[in-house]
């Protein structure tokens, strides 16, 4: 509620500087007899109208004083000089000279808060020199320490104020900064987090949907000839079609509005190459597995990027090798890093491609990631060649140091 207020209030700075312009200006109209019908014989009687033209002088301009500080101050100065120059002593208007002296030191720069000070000190010194000191007296400047000290703290509340509020500007130019730097990053992390699904995504529909496409067909080229063959073929489209909507659920589950994705599926890894080679063999390319070295335990990511490699190479293989192509995978466990070879013998560099796929430039964004290396091209005397060198030490040093 009082953040409310507060902002109401900032909003309406007239309004608010006229409800403080009210005091001073009730009590200049107090102390009006004082002035036109002065009670010491010593004080000049001045008409009521000279008067109240001296208090209108010097509070109505403080309506704008926030949005015109050095004018103001200007005005009310003046206002003062002249009824000075008449002999009309100081009342409580005069306080108004103060009250700009500190809002001239808070909005404005620093050689006019300096040029305030002065002016202000001046007029009290004229002020302190006509009517509060003796003329014979042996130390009648000492009167003028008072109002020295006050001007002196008006003008240092006034500088400290322009300080605290510029460090305040910094402080919220810099919040929205971070906030603009969190949100480009956010929107970086999301990019990538598209990119990373659509690859998988690619991934996914690429492999299954060859499968389902080859495995259909040949159900209705074997449907007639041969039944059983046709229901196997019709069962390995329904398997293939109910793992792709599994994956595709798994990873379209991030996008959900809700915090609860619900249950997903592991990620494949190396464990499920052999099925997956069993897939593509059952889809009616002839394709081998062999694994070489030790194995070794590898991070979940890094077993994700070695399987999505093999199925995106034998995926491209099914589709651009050939009816008579076959396959070999191997998978090499070495020291410091494991090797992915796919080789065919299909059509190599005389297949032709609708130059729109993006399974190469997945599979070396997957490999750049762990700092690895990827060569791809046609082989000598036929074939295609799909050779990945992923460093295991580098993937389970990030695995390690992220947990």
């Amino acid at each position: 509620m009082f953040a409310r207020v507060f902002a109401w209030l900032r909003r309406h700075p007239r309004l608010v500087d006229s409800v403080w312009t009210l005091p001073i200006l009730g009590i200049s109209l107090t102390v009006i007899h004082t002035y036109t019908n002065p009670p010491f014989d010593d004080r000049q009687a001045i008409p009521t109208y000279a008067y109240l033209a001296i208090v209108a002088g010097m509070c109505v301009p403080m309506i704008w004083r926030r949005r015109w500080p050095r004018v103001v101050f200007a005005v009310v100065s003046m206002v003062a000089f002249v009824h000075w120059a008449f002999n009309v002593q100081a009342g409580p208007a005069d306080i108004n000279v103060f009250i700009m002296l500190y809002t001239v030191a808070a909005q404005c720069a620093f050689r006019w808060s300096l040029a305030a000070v002065a002016v202000a000190e001046f007029g009290a010194a004229l002020a302190v020199w006509r009517w509060w000191v003796e003329p014979n007296a042996p130390n009648k400047w000492s009167a003028l320490l008072p109002f020295t000290v006050f001007t002196g703290a008006m003008w240092i509340w006034g500088l400290y104020m322009s300080t605290r509020r510029k460090y305040t500007a910094e402080l919220e130019e810099r919040a929205k900064r971070l906030e603009r730097e969190r949100d480009a990053h956010a929107q970086v992390a999301a990019a990538g987090e598209r990119a990373r699904i659509a690859r998988e995504m690619h991934d996914v529909i690429a492999h299954s949907v060859s499968v389902m496409v080859v495995q259909a067909d040949g159900a209705s080229y074997m449907v007639d000839i041969d039944p059983a063959r046709a229901k196997r073929a019709m069962e390995t489209i329904g398997a293939t079609g109910r793992q792709a909507l599994t994956e595709m659920r798994r990873m379209l589950g991030v996008l959900r509005e809700g915090g609860d994705a619900g249950p997903y599926a592991p990620q494949p890894g190396v464990e499920q190459l052999a099925e997956l080679v069993d897939q593509i063999r059952s889809a009616g390319l002839p394709v081998g597995l062999t694994v070489e070295g030790v194995p070794s335990e590898l991070p979940t990511a890094l077993q994700l990027t070695v399987y999505r490699i093999v199925q995106e190479a034998l995926t491209n293989t099914r589709k651009h090798a050939g009816p008579a192509a076959t396959a070999e995978v191997n998978l090499h466990y070495g020291d410091d890093a494991v090797e992915i070879r796919i080789r065919d013998d299909g059509r190599g560099a005389a297949a032709s491609g609708d130059g729109q796929g993006h399974g190469l430039v997945g599979m070396s964004e997957r490999v750049a990631l762990y700092g690895g290396s990827v060569r791809t091209g046609p082989r000598p005397g036929g074939g295609w060649e799909v050779f990945a060198r992923l460093p295991a030490t580098e993937a389970r040093r990030a695995e390690t140091s992220a947990a």
